[in-house]
């Protein structure tokens, strides 16, 4: 399954709600997860721009917007982001993939 990096920030309800219990943040995001399809791998609280960062294996990018969807809609979070990321094995085969397509695009001005 593909892997994909999701950040958020919460919402000052969010933090207000952490504040009265941060336990079982894992657990929970891991249900909503599975439920679409996918697996939790990972899961951060961070510093700098995001808040939170979590590392899932979705079946696709619809999978991982519905999750997001979701959770922006309960108001604790805002601003997710969501990127495919690939292992360098996996990257290997897109960069083959631009090597063999290269010679059909035509740059502008050219």
């Amino acid at each position: 399954m593909p892997t994909f990096i999701v950040t958020a920030n919460y919402t000052e309800a969010g933090i207000k709600a952490l504040m009265g219990g941060a336990k079982g943040r894992r657990a929970a995001i891991a249900k909503i997860v599975e439920a679409a399809g996918g697996k939790l791998k990972d899961m951060y609280m961070t510093t700098g721009s995001h808040d939170v960062l979590t590392i899932c294996e979705m079946p696709d990018g619809t999978d991982g917007m519905a999750v997001n969807m979701v959770i922006a809609a309960s108001g604790v979070a805002s601003n997710l982001q969501t990127i495919r990321a690939w292992t360098p094995e996996e990257f290997e085969k897109v960069a083959a993939k631009a090597g063999k397509i290269a010679a059909s695009y035509s740059p502008p001005g050219h």
